[in-house]
């Protein structure tokens, strides 16, 4: 069995290591929204009947407005966006692909499993983490020029001016959008694809029937008709991210970028640092390319004076 790759999480081998018990720890490894949207009630059919085609219907149009998605494209809710990232290179001919990095690492580990082979030079596909994880980087439209590309959405919601999804209407392009993490419902698993109509049927096939959960369907429908909360949910991240940057950039450390869901920071020894904060029952993220590269995401409200008591 291969080993797993880099990502942020892992709270159970962190206990085992640093000890505690699970409430007393707060995970900022992840970018997932630490406050997330309220749990609305739902019929029981959601979880005891097959999902509904006029649910997914109700979902999609909610998609396509919550996003501005241009006539042209098509919209698939898929079961998380990491299982699109894993059938997407699947669904071309093998060639050549530019994954510029360090990125998320599930695109190119996808991408290599297809047959694919990794070239910063590539023409043939194109991955772009918009903005980029870890570092926060944002594309320029005129850049994605390959006839294959992949736009990776799953933290733009909390920049939305700055998405790209007018580039869904062109051919051989694909916008991955996550719902679990500005939404916080990483558990749900729910994502979406949107682009060209050929690809989105291709994956469709590829996913089979009924991909999506009923609790997914009705939660993400009234999730996408609520903008107000997303509005106020933008609001909140942009004033805690500066409060964690303050907070940090105070004991001698420098932002390096990231998005409000989390920040990465310079810092002298991240692996210190990381040991540091886990005796202090705080677990963060740390990466093996970059030894001084420490990433944090946002607390909840309660737990602030936690991350405060360690500086």
């Amino acid at each position: 069995m291969k080993p797993p790759r880099d990502h942020g999480g892992g709270l159970d081998a962190a206990i085992a290591t640093f000890g505690g018990k699970r409430a007393d720890w707060l995970d900022l490894s992840t970018g997932i929204n630490p406050i997330p949207y309220p749990m609305p009630s739902m019929p029981d059919a959601a979880w005891t009947a097959l999902p509904d085609r006029d649910a997914l219907a109700t979902l999609i149009q909610r998609a396509r407005a919550f996003w501005n998605v241009p006539a042209g494209a098509a919209v698939l809710a898929v079961p998380g966006a990491s299982a699109a990232i894993a059938q997407l290179p699947r669904l071309r001919d093998a060639g050549r692909v530019a994954i510029p990095g360090p990125t998320y690492n599930e695109h190119g580990a996808a991408f290599r499993a297809a047959g694919w082979t990794l070239d910063d030079n590539a023409r043939d596909a194109m991955v772009a983490v918009h903005p980029n994880n870890p570092d926060g980087m944002m594309w320029e439209a005129e850049s994605l020029t390959a006839p294959f590309t992949i736009i990776d959405e799953s933290f733009c919601d909390v920049v939305p001016a700055a998405s790209l999804i007018r580039l869904a209407a062109r051919p051989g392009t694909v916008v991955l959008k996550s719902f679990g993490k500005f939404w916080g419902l990483a558990g749900l698993r729910l994502g979406f694809v949107i682009g060209d109509p050929t690809i989105i049927a291709d994956l469709a096939e590829a996913l089979g029937p009924w991909p999506v959960s009923g609790p997914a369907l009705a939660i993400g429908a009234e999730a996408l008709a609520d903008p107000q909360w997303a509005d106020e949910t933008c609001e909140r991240l942009t004033m805690d991210a500066a409060r964690l940057d303050a907070l940090i950039i105070a004991q001698g450390a420098l932002v390096i970028g990231g998005t409000t869901l989390f920040r990465l920071y310079q810092v002298e020894d991240a692996a210190a640092a990381q040991t540091h904060l886990a005796r202090h029952r705080i677990w963060s993220r740390v990466f093996p390319y970059a030894a001084n590269w420490l990433r944090l995401g946002m607390p909840p409200p309660d737990r602030w004076a936690q991350v405060e008591g360690v500086f």
